[in-house]
């Protein structure tokens, strides 16, 4: 249809496509967030039923079962697995360090913790992780312009480990953010809602995820998933200076995503690609079924 007979049309008929779109988009990132809202249901469960074992203990339970039947029901692959087992002990590592340095702590008892640390813990990165790869398969991303690991592989190194010098060399977030901004400047995201192809600069992608785990992170202290310093009396919102290490994170994620993907490549029948800067090969529009 032209865009002039387009515009003759009456007002619904012009938003409903959109709207019907817009519907799709949040379902898909519903389906998506299966893992991550999982954890939450736990949280606000084990907050208020009677629990013959430790709290912490029940949602490592919880999340092993979960995480077990999403393999059995093919809704991850073994090789997704992999990506978010990695997740896990990363993840793992910094709350042992952060915990260790007093920037947070987890006020309840456990019997699987490991220096103050439950190691349930490890699986709200991986649930990160999993969104990130159950969202490149019901959206069928495909990335443009990827940067060259060259330069990929040493910028995720140097973000995660500014999470721990920065106690004791000066923060270098910000000379990273503009890092990404150099490295991921041209790179955009393409993502099918439902049969047309949509797409965004990826930085901004990475800043809206981010927001979108900062207010999973207010849900989660406040569910008493773990502890601020200036929540000891009582629960108030995380500093929204929390934004940029939560985008710096889910900037990690996708770099580890992206990568099991070029390693592996899609699953069978699916054309998820990653098209890196300099090769000339356009997007398709519509995905492969």
């Amino acid at each position: 249809m032209r865009v002039a007979d387009h515009l003759l049309l009456p007002a619904h008929a012009r938003i409903a496509p959109f709207a019907v779109e817009l519907l799709h988009f949040g379902l898909k990132n519903a389906r998506a967030c299966v893992f991550p809202v999982y954890i939450f249901a736990m949280l606000a469960l084990s907050q208020v039923a009677p629990l013959p074992i430790a709290r912490y203990d029940f949602l490592l339970l919880a999340c092993l079962g979960m995480q077990a039947l999403m393999l059995a029901t093919g809704l991850e692959t073994r090789d997704e697995l992999k990506v978010i087992t990695l997740f896990h002990l990363l993840g793992l590592g910094l709350e042992l360090f952060k915990v260790h340095v007093g920037s947070w702590s987890y006020p309840e008892d456990a019997l699987f913790e490991v220096a103050g640390v439950p190691l349930y813990s490890g699986f709200m990165y991986a649930s990160v992780a999993s969104y990130m790869i159950q969202a490149w398969r019901h959206f069928a991303l495909r990335f443009l312009r990827w940067p060259p690991t060259v330069l990929v592989a040493p910028l995720g190194a140097l973000i995660y480990l500014n999470f721990f010098t920065h106690h004791a060399l000066p923060d270098l977030r910000y000379v990273l953010i503009v890092a990404v901004l150099v490295v991921f400047g041209r790179t955009w995201v393409a993502f099918t809602p439902t049969t047309t192809t949509r797409g965004m600069p990826l930085v901004l992608a990475f800043l809206l995820i981010g927001v979108f785990v900062w207010f999973a992170e207010n849900i989660a202290t406040y569910l008493g998933a773990w502890q601020y310093p200036d929540q000891s009396d009582g629960w108030r919102m995380v500093s929204p200076a929390k934004l940029t290490s939560w985008s710096l994170l889910v900037i990690v994620s996708l770099m580890a995503v992206v990568q099991l993907k070029r390693l592996k490549g899609a699953r069978p029948g699916q054309a998820q690609d990653v098209v890196e800067d300099g090769d000339v090969r356009p997007l398709p529009r519509t995905p492969h079924v």
